[in-house]
Parts: C-alpha cells; sequence; structure tokens
C-alpha cells in the first residue's frame, strides 16, 4: 500500500485555499475591528469569536450533509465550488468596507454572509482526504494536506508583509489588494482541484485498495450503529483535548498582532515576521511527522507537539521586548502544532464508521470552533482588563490541560503493520 502522493497534493488545495483566508481573517480583522470602527478587545472577541459560533452549527451540518450527497462532480466538490465563489465575492465586498468607519452594520453584515460561506465547504473539503486516503496512510497523508494549508498561510503572510501598511497621511489602511490576492489563490486553487481530481472515480479506486472484502463488510455493517463504550470514551478524551489546545493556540493566533503593537511596539506588519518563522518550521516538519507518526504512533507524536508548544508559550512569557529568540521559540510552536495536526484528525475519523467521515469530521471541528468561540472573548477579556502579559501564561496552562485529557485516549493510534511504505 503506497500513498498517492500527487492525489494527496491536489486534494490539500482546498485546504490551502481555506487557509489563506483564515491567515488573513485572524490576523487582520481584529485589527480592522479597533483601528477603524473603533472597538475594545473584550467587543472585538465577541467578533472573532462570531465565525466559531455559526461554525458549532455549520460545520457538522454540512459535514454530515455531504455524507448524503451523491452527483456527478461528487459528494463534497458541490459545496467547495459554490461556497469559495460566494466566499470570493463576498470578500472583494467586505475589503471595499474595511476603510470606511461610517459603514459599520454593513461590514459586520457582510463578514457575518462570508463566515456562513466558508463554513459550507470547510467539512466537506477536509473530508476529501480521508475519504481518498487508505486508512493506514491517513496520517501521513494529513501531513501533505497541512503543509498545503501551511503553504496557504505563508502566502498571506507574504501579501500582509506587501500589501498592509498604515500610510503616512494618518488615513486608514487599503484592504482591497490585500483581499484581491486571496481571492486569486482560493480561485486558482480550487479550480485546479476540480479539474485534477474526479471525486467519483478516486473514490472508487480508494474502497478497492484501502480494505480487503471481509474488513469492507465488517465496515458497511457497523455503519450507523452505536460506537463501543471504550471507543466513545477515548473519542470523548480526544475531542476535550481538541478543544483545550485550540484554546491554547487560537488565543495567540487572534491577539499576537495587537500584542506585538502593545508590548513589543511593532507596527505596519511587523508581526507576520514571527509567524512567518512559525509558519515555515512547520512547512519543513510537516512531512517528517507524517512518516515518523508511522514509526512510533499518533498519540506519542501529539504528546511531542504538546509538550514542544507548552515549554515555547512558558518561555515567551519572558520576552518583554522583540529579541531574535523569539523567533526560534515560534520555530519550535510551528513544530508542536504540526505534531499534533497531523495526527488528531485522523485519530478521530479511526474511530469513525464506514460513511461516516462527514459526519466526525465535522465534529472534530464542532470541538475546534467551539474553543475559538471561547477563547477570544476569555482571552480578549483578559488582555483589555488585566494585562496583555496574560497571553502566554494563559496559552501554557490549556496546553498543559490538553496534555492531561489526551492521556486517557486509548483508540484511534495507527497500525505500524498496516502503514508499509
Amino acid at each position: 500500500m503506497k500513498l498517492n502522493r500527487k492525489r494527496t497534493m491536489l486534494v490539500g488545495l482546498a485546504f490551502l485555499s481555506i487557509c489563506a483566508f483564515w491567515q488573513f481573517y485572524d490576523n487582520e480583522i481584529p485589527k480592522i475591528l479597533k483601528n477603524t470602527f473603533g472597538m475594545g478587545e473584550t467587543l472585538t472577541g465577541f467578533i472573532m469569536a462570531l465565525d466559531n459560533i455559526l461554525a458549532l452549527f455549520l460545520l457538522p451540518f454540512f459535514g454530515a450533509l455531504s455524507d448524503k450527497v451523491h452527483t456527478k462532480i461528487g459528494k463534497r466538490m458541490p459545496f467547495i465550488l459554490c461556497g469559495t465563489a460566494l466566499a470570493a465575492v463576498l470578500l472583494v465586498i467586505l475589503a471595499g468596507l474595511a476603510s470606511k468607519p461610517a459603514l459599520l452594520i454593513p461590514f459586520i453584515i457582510v463578514l457575518l454572509l462570508l463566515l456562513v460561506a466558508m463554513g459550507t465547504y470547510r467539512s466537506p473539503a477536509v473530508s476529501l482526504m480521508p475519504e481518498l486516503t487508505p486508512a493506514p496512510l491517513r496520517s501521513k497523508a494529513n501531513a501533505i494536506i497541512n503543509l498545503m494549508g501551511t503553504i496557504g498561510g505563508v502566502y498571506t503572510l507574504l501579501m500582509i508583509k506587501f500589501f498592509v501598511h498604515t500610510p503616512s497621511d494618518g488615513s486608514l489602511t487599503n484592504y482591497m489588494p490585500m483581499a484581491l490576492s486571496i481571492v486569486a489563490i482560493m480561485v486558482v486553487s480550487v479550480g485546479i482541484l476540480y479539474f485534477t481530481v474526479p471525486e467519483n472515480k478516486c473514490m472508487k479506486e480508494v474502497e478497492q485498495e484501502d480494505m480487503t472484502d471481509q474488513e469492507e463488510a465488517e465496515a458497511k455493517a457497523s455503519a450507523g450503529k452505536k460506537m463501543p463504550p471504550e471507543v466513545k470514551r477515548s473519542m470523548i478524551f480526544l475531542l476535550l483535548s481538541v478543544f483545550f489546545w485550540f484554546t491554547a493556540y487560537n488565543a495567540v493566533t487572534t491577539a499576537f498582532s495587537r500584542y506585538v503593537e502593545q508590548v513589543w511596539n511593532l507596527h505596519n506588519g511587523e508581526y507576520a515576521d514571527c509567524l512567518m518563522v512559525g509558519t515555515v518550521a512547520a512547512v519543513i516538519a510537516y512531512l517528517p511527522i507524517g512518516s515518523l507518526s508511522q514509526k512510533i504512533g499518533r498519540k506519542k507524536m501529539i504528546f511531542f507537539g504538546i509538550v514542544l508548544m507548552a515549554v515555547s508559550y512558558a518561555l515567551a512569557i519572558f520576552a518583554v521586548q522583540y529579541a531574535f529568540w523569539v523567533n526560534i521559540l515560534f520555530a519550535f510552536v510551528g513544530i508542536g502544532w504540526a505534531s499534533i495536526n497531523v495526527n488528531s484528525y485522523p485519530m478521530v475519523v479511526e474511530m469513525s464508521r464506514a460513511g461516516d467521515i462527514g459526519k466526525f469530521t465535522g465534529l472534530y471541528y464542532t470541538f475546534s470552533m467551539a474553543a475559538q468561540v471561547f477563547t477570544p472573548i476569555v482571552s480578549g477579556f483578559l488582555l483589555e482588563h488585566v494585562s496583555y502579559m496574560t497571553l502566554f501564561p494563559y496559552s501554557a496552562f490549556f496546553m498543559v490541560v490538553a496534555g492531561c485529557t489526551m492521556l486517557m485516549v486509548k483508540h484511534g493510534d495507527i497500525d505500524p503493520k498496516k502503514a508499509v511504505q
């Protein structure tokens, strides 16, 4: 059994386009809310949590819905194409409103519509990977998918460095060039995916090589039945872990652009340097982590990532001003996050049933998004009413909690005997 790397990379183009958008959303929307519309940290945190509130309902719904859809172009592809087209149009409109302080209400309405558009196709897009990859190879495939996503994030960071500047005359930043650059990568990526990966044909090929006749019969027989209690227990603790490490990680990603302005006195997109170091480190680490996970197991690699991130966040507490060694910490954060992301989603899918990939993908994102509802509000409150210096202690604490819940997960790991190169 061998991983189809070319097909996996093409499937990853959908995730690349999604990550390109969210890198912009997480880093620049809070600044727009603050600089253009004068919002405080707590209200900004609430607005930033709206996408995750919507996602709690949209992602499981559209994930499960895509399980049941059958069209000439596949189960997931209709959602990916329609969602991307709608999001592209709304993003351009949003950029036109981002420098007009009097148009807060239209800005919020368009932002909500944009978040709905993104929510319609995230679960279907992510579900393509396990659906078109034999089960023993999903950690390695997920490494490639996350690599593609990280490339999308790096692309946006480069565009931020190039396009996002505070005008010297005191006027507000023009976000239209930035938005058009993201629309371009989204449309091109999804267009290439559509024309190069025939979903229905690829699904039949994978079904033939993924399982023996006996395994396929057992999987179909188990579809729709209740999960065994011991597996359900592992699933619950794994999903709790997902909640806690996203609580830690998202606190930094949503607040860092403001943190560096307040604590390190960095402006004009200079915060992107640290984030880029982290994403480049993740890019380098994804494939080795995917291969190593097949040899030593998914759970061990997740623990490695948790420890690395917790220690890095704890050390960042002592960075009262920007210094070169902060980049090293962010490199470790990138490697740690790669170790977690490569393996956590495949563990969830491993415990799912045949025909339920979209449903369990939605469940995975329900917990990750619940964390991202919780953490911008709580961490934003701490930033505004206590100190910006609470950011890294907050994240380090929740990474430790994630490690504690992960200790209780006993299922979903890889079987090295089946993971043949």
